[in-house]
């Protein structure tokens, strides 16, 4: 089979199409046949060996997919041949096969395409996570979201919305800013011309945000924690911008707030079936149209380092997704 492989450490231009052996799947584990696999910020931070799992070289990067079982391992039940699922295998997505553990394997809902599927775990899944069990968002609350028109970042304007909330997407574009609007957005940040904390403070009348998104990290953290209202909750999601900040801990302190921490990867297994009763949710509202992925590409195998790399740069627009 090909698969997009990662022989040493490095950027998205060091991957390269090989001809490799087809998985074998183990007694706990299916066989599937790869259809299509979501583009997501962990796949550039795990070919640098920067992300919190490592796996041994070469691997194939890629964590989310969809598509058709072709093999089942010995101990696997409850699903059969030939059906459509979606699937988090952390890596080994950019291939035209992959053996997934049967617990990261769901079956997939009539009517969703491989494609939306492929792009829906980590954005939606994320993002729903962080707004829910860890800010427990409530109607009525301002919530500001850092990175807004990337994949994580224009679910959770999605999401905000959806549950009730007054969005403030903060983005680098008026292009990026445009996209947040039709998401749902209800008022714009452009960071990179105006000051984020005073806008902050103008736009919700001096009082702050209840709930700060943060995928980005880097130079806006401080002044989106110094914007925050009275017990607002800091939900930190990931650091795109490539730097991880050192956060004042007099802030907390001094706005009596919370600084929480969001890692889905690790909740979605430690704490399952939470994790699938929330996707159990999320596909729910995909399939009445309460919310919708945007994908800004679709690439080709050989194209998956260029999906990389404009997540890199922070070019993507919403999702991208490699179509096998």
């Amino acid at each position: 089979m090909k698969a997009l492989l990662c022989t040493q450490f490095g950027l998205p231009e060091t991957l390269t199409v090989q001809e490799i052996p087809d998985p074998i799947p183990a007694p706990n584990q299916v066989l599937i046949a790869v259809e299509a696999c979501g583009v997501n910020f962990p796949d550039v931070l795990i070919i640098q060996n920067k992300y919190q799992f490592k796996p041994e070289l070469p691997f194939a990067p890629g964590g989310e997919v969809a598509g058709k079982i072709i093999g089942l391992g010995d101990q696997v039940r409850g699903f059969q041949l030939g059906q459509p699922v979606l699937a988090l295998c952390g890596w080994g997505g950019f291939a035209e096969k992959v053996a997934v553990d049967a617990d990261r394997v769901f079956p997939l809902p009539p009517g969703l395409s491989a494609q939306v599927a492929a792009t829906t775990l980590y954005t939606y899944g994320t993002s729903y996570h962080a707004l829910k069990d860890r800010a427990n968002l409530q109607p009525g609350e301002t919530l500001l979201v850092l990175g807004a028109a990337g994949g994580v970042g224009l679910a959770a304007v999605e999401l905000g919305k959806l549950m009730g909330a007054k969005v403030i997407a903060a983005a680098s574009s008026e292009e990026k800013l445009a996209l947040c609007r039709e998401k749902g957005a209800d008022l714009t940040v452009n960071y990179e011309t105006e000051d984020l904390k005073i806008r902050i403070k103008e736009l919700t009348d001096g009082k702050g945000v209840d709930v700060v998104y943060d995928p980005v990290g880097g130079k806006f953290t401080e002044p989106a924690l110094r914007g925050m209202a009275w017990k607002g909750r800091y939900l930190i999601v990931g650091f795109a911008n490539g730097e991880i900040p050192q956060i004042p801990m007099n802030l907390p302190l001094l706005k009596g707030c919370s600084i929480v921490g969001v890692f889905w990867g690790q909740f979605s297994k430690v704490e399952a079936k939470t994790s699938f009763q929330n996707i159990r949710e999320l596909m729910a509202w995909i399939q009445e149209g309460k919310i919708k992925q945007h994908i800004g590409r679709t690439y080709s195998l050989e194209e998956a380092p260029e999906a990389l790399r404009a997540i890199l740069d922070r070019k993507m627009l919403g999702k991208g997704v490699v179509v096998i």
